[in-house]
């Protein structure tokens, strides 16, 4: 693992500077305690495909993984509208520092990570896959969001826990329905040449690098069909 400074931000690579492939991925301090495990995972579902993890951390979540204002939807927390300048960082200045000539692009998250991932996805072309883990599609105004754009991504991964949709949090529950909608409008995309969704057991705080870990080898797995 190395780690770098980069625009103000801590960020952590692990893998092979000269793959192919390239992750990138939004991650908080726990998930950044479970990355070793996460890229092990990774490394055997891909059956030992190099490739090359970009992880970011994000400091204020809520804030800067989200596309628009919206109220607190648990606790007193509500949400800000910082994932342009996220998406900007990525682009410019994150990027900036990994050649990526000829590589191939993906972006992945968990939770609100997820959702960024997907946003960014009908933001910019720049990613030919998308490992939207656990994400956070009860976000309020999302469906409307997403009628009213065409993502740009040939290859999307969606997961969810079995038990994400039994809470008592009535935004939160919708997150089944939520799935359901983002699943249909990319069957019907233009763009979106592949796509799943998996239901792992548990809710939604169970084996966050595990889950991760599945969509990214899913993408990496994509790659090398035409």
């Amino acid at each position: 693992m190395q780690e770098k400074l980069i625009g103000g931000r801590k960020c952590y690579f692990y893998g092979d500077a000269e793959a192919p492939d390239i992750l990138i991925q939004p991650v908080d301090a726990h998930d950044l305690e479970l990355l070793g495990s996460e890229v092990a995972l990774i490394e055997e579902g891909a059956k030992g495909k190099p490739f090359l993890l970009a992880a970011f951390l994000v400091e204020d979540w809520n804030r800067e993984l989200t596309p628009w204002e919206a109220p607190p939807v648990f606790g007193k927390d509500g949400f800000g509208a910082g994932a342009e300048e996220t998406l900007r960082f990525v682009v410019e200045e994150l990027l900036a520092e990994i050649s990526t000539q000829e590589k191939r692009l993906y972006l992945g998250g968990y939770s609100l990570a997820g959702l960024f991932s997907l946003w960014a996805a009908y933001q910019t072309d720049l990613f030919q896959g998308i490992a939207a883990v656990s994400p956070s599609v009860w976000f309020p105004k999302w469906d409307q969001y997403i009628r009213a754009h065409e993502i740009h991504a040939e290859r999307v991964y969606l997961s969810l826990g079995d038990k994400e949709t039994k809470v008592r949090n009535q935004v939160m529950a919708k997150v089944g329905e939520a799935i359901r909608l983002q699943q249909e409008l990319l069957l019907d995309s233009a763009v979106c040449r592949e796509y799943v969704m998996e239901w792992n057991p548990g809710n939604h705080f169970v084996d966050s690098d595990k889950r991760t870990a599945k969509g990214f080898a899913w993408v990496l797995n994509q790659a090398e069909k035409k």
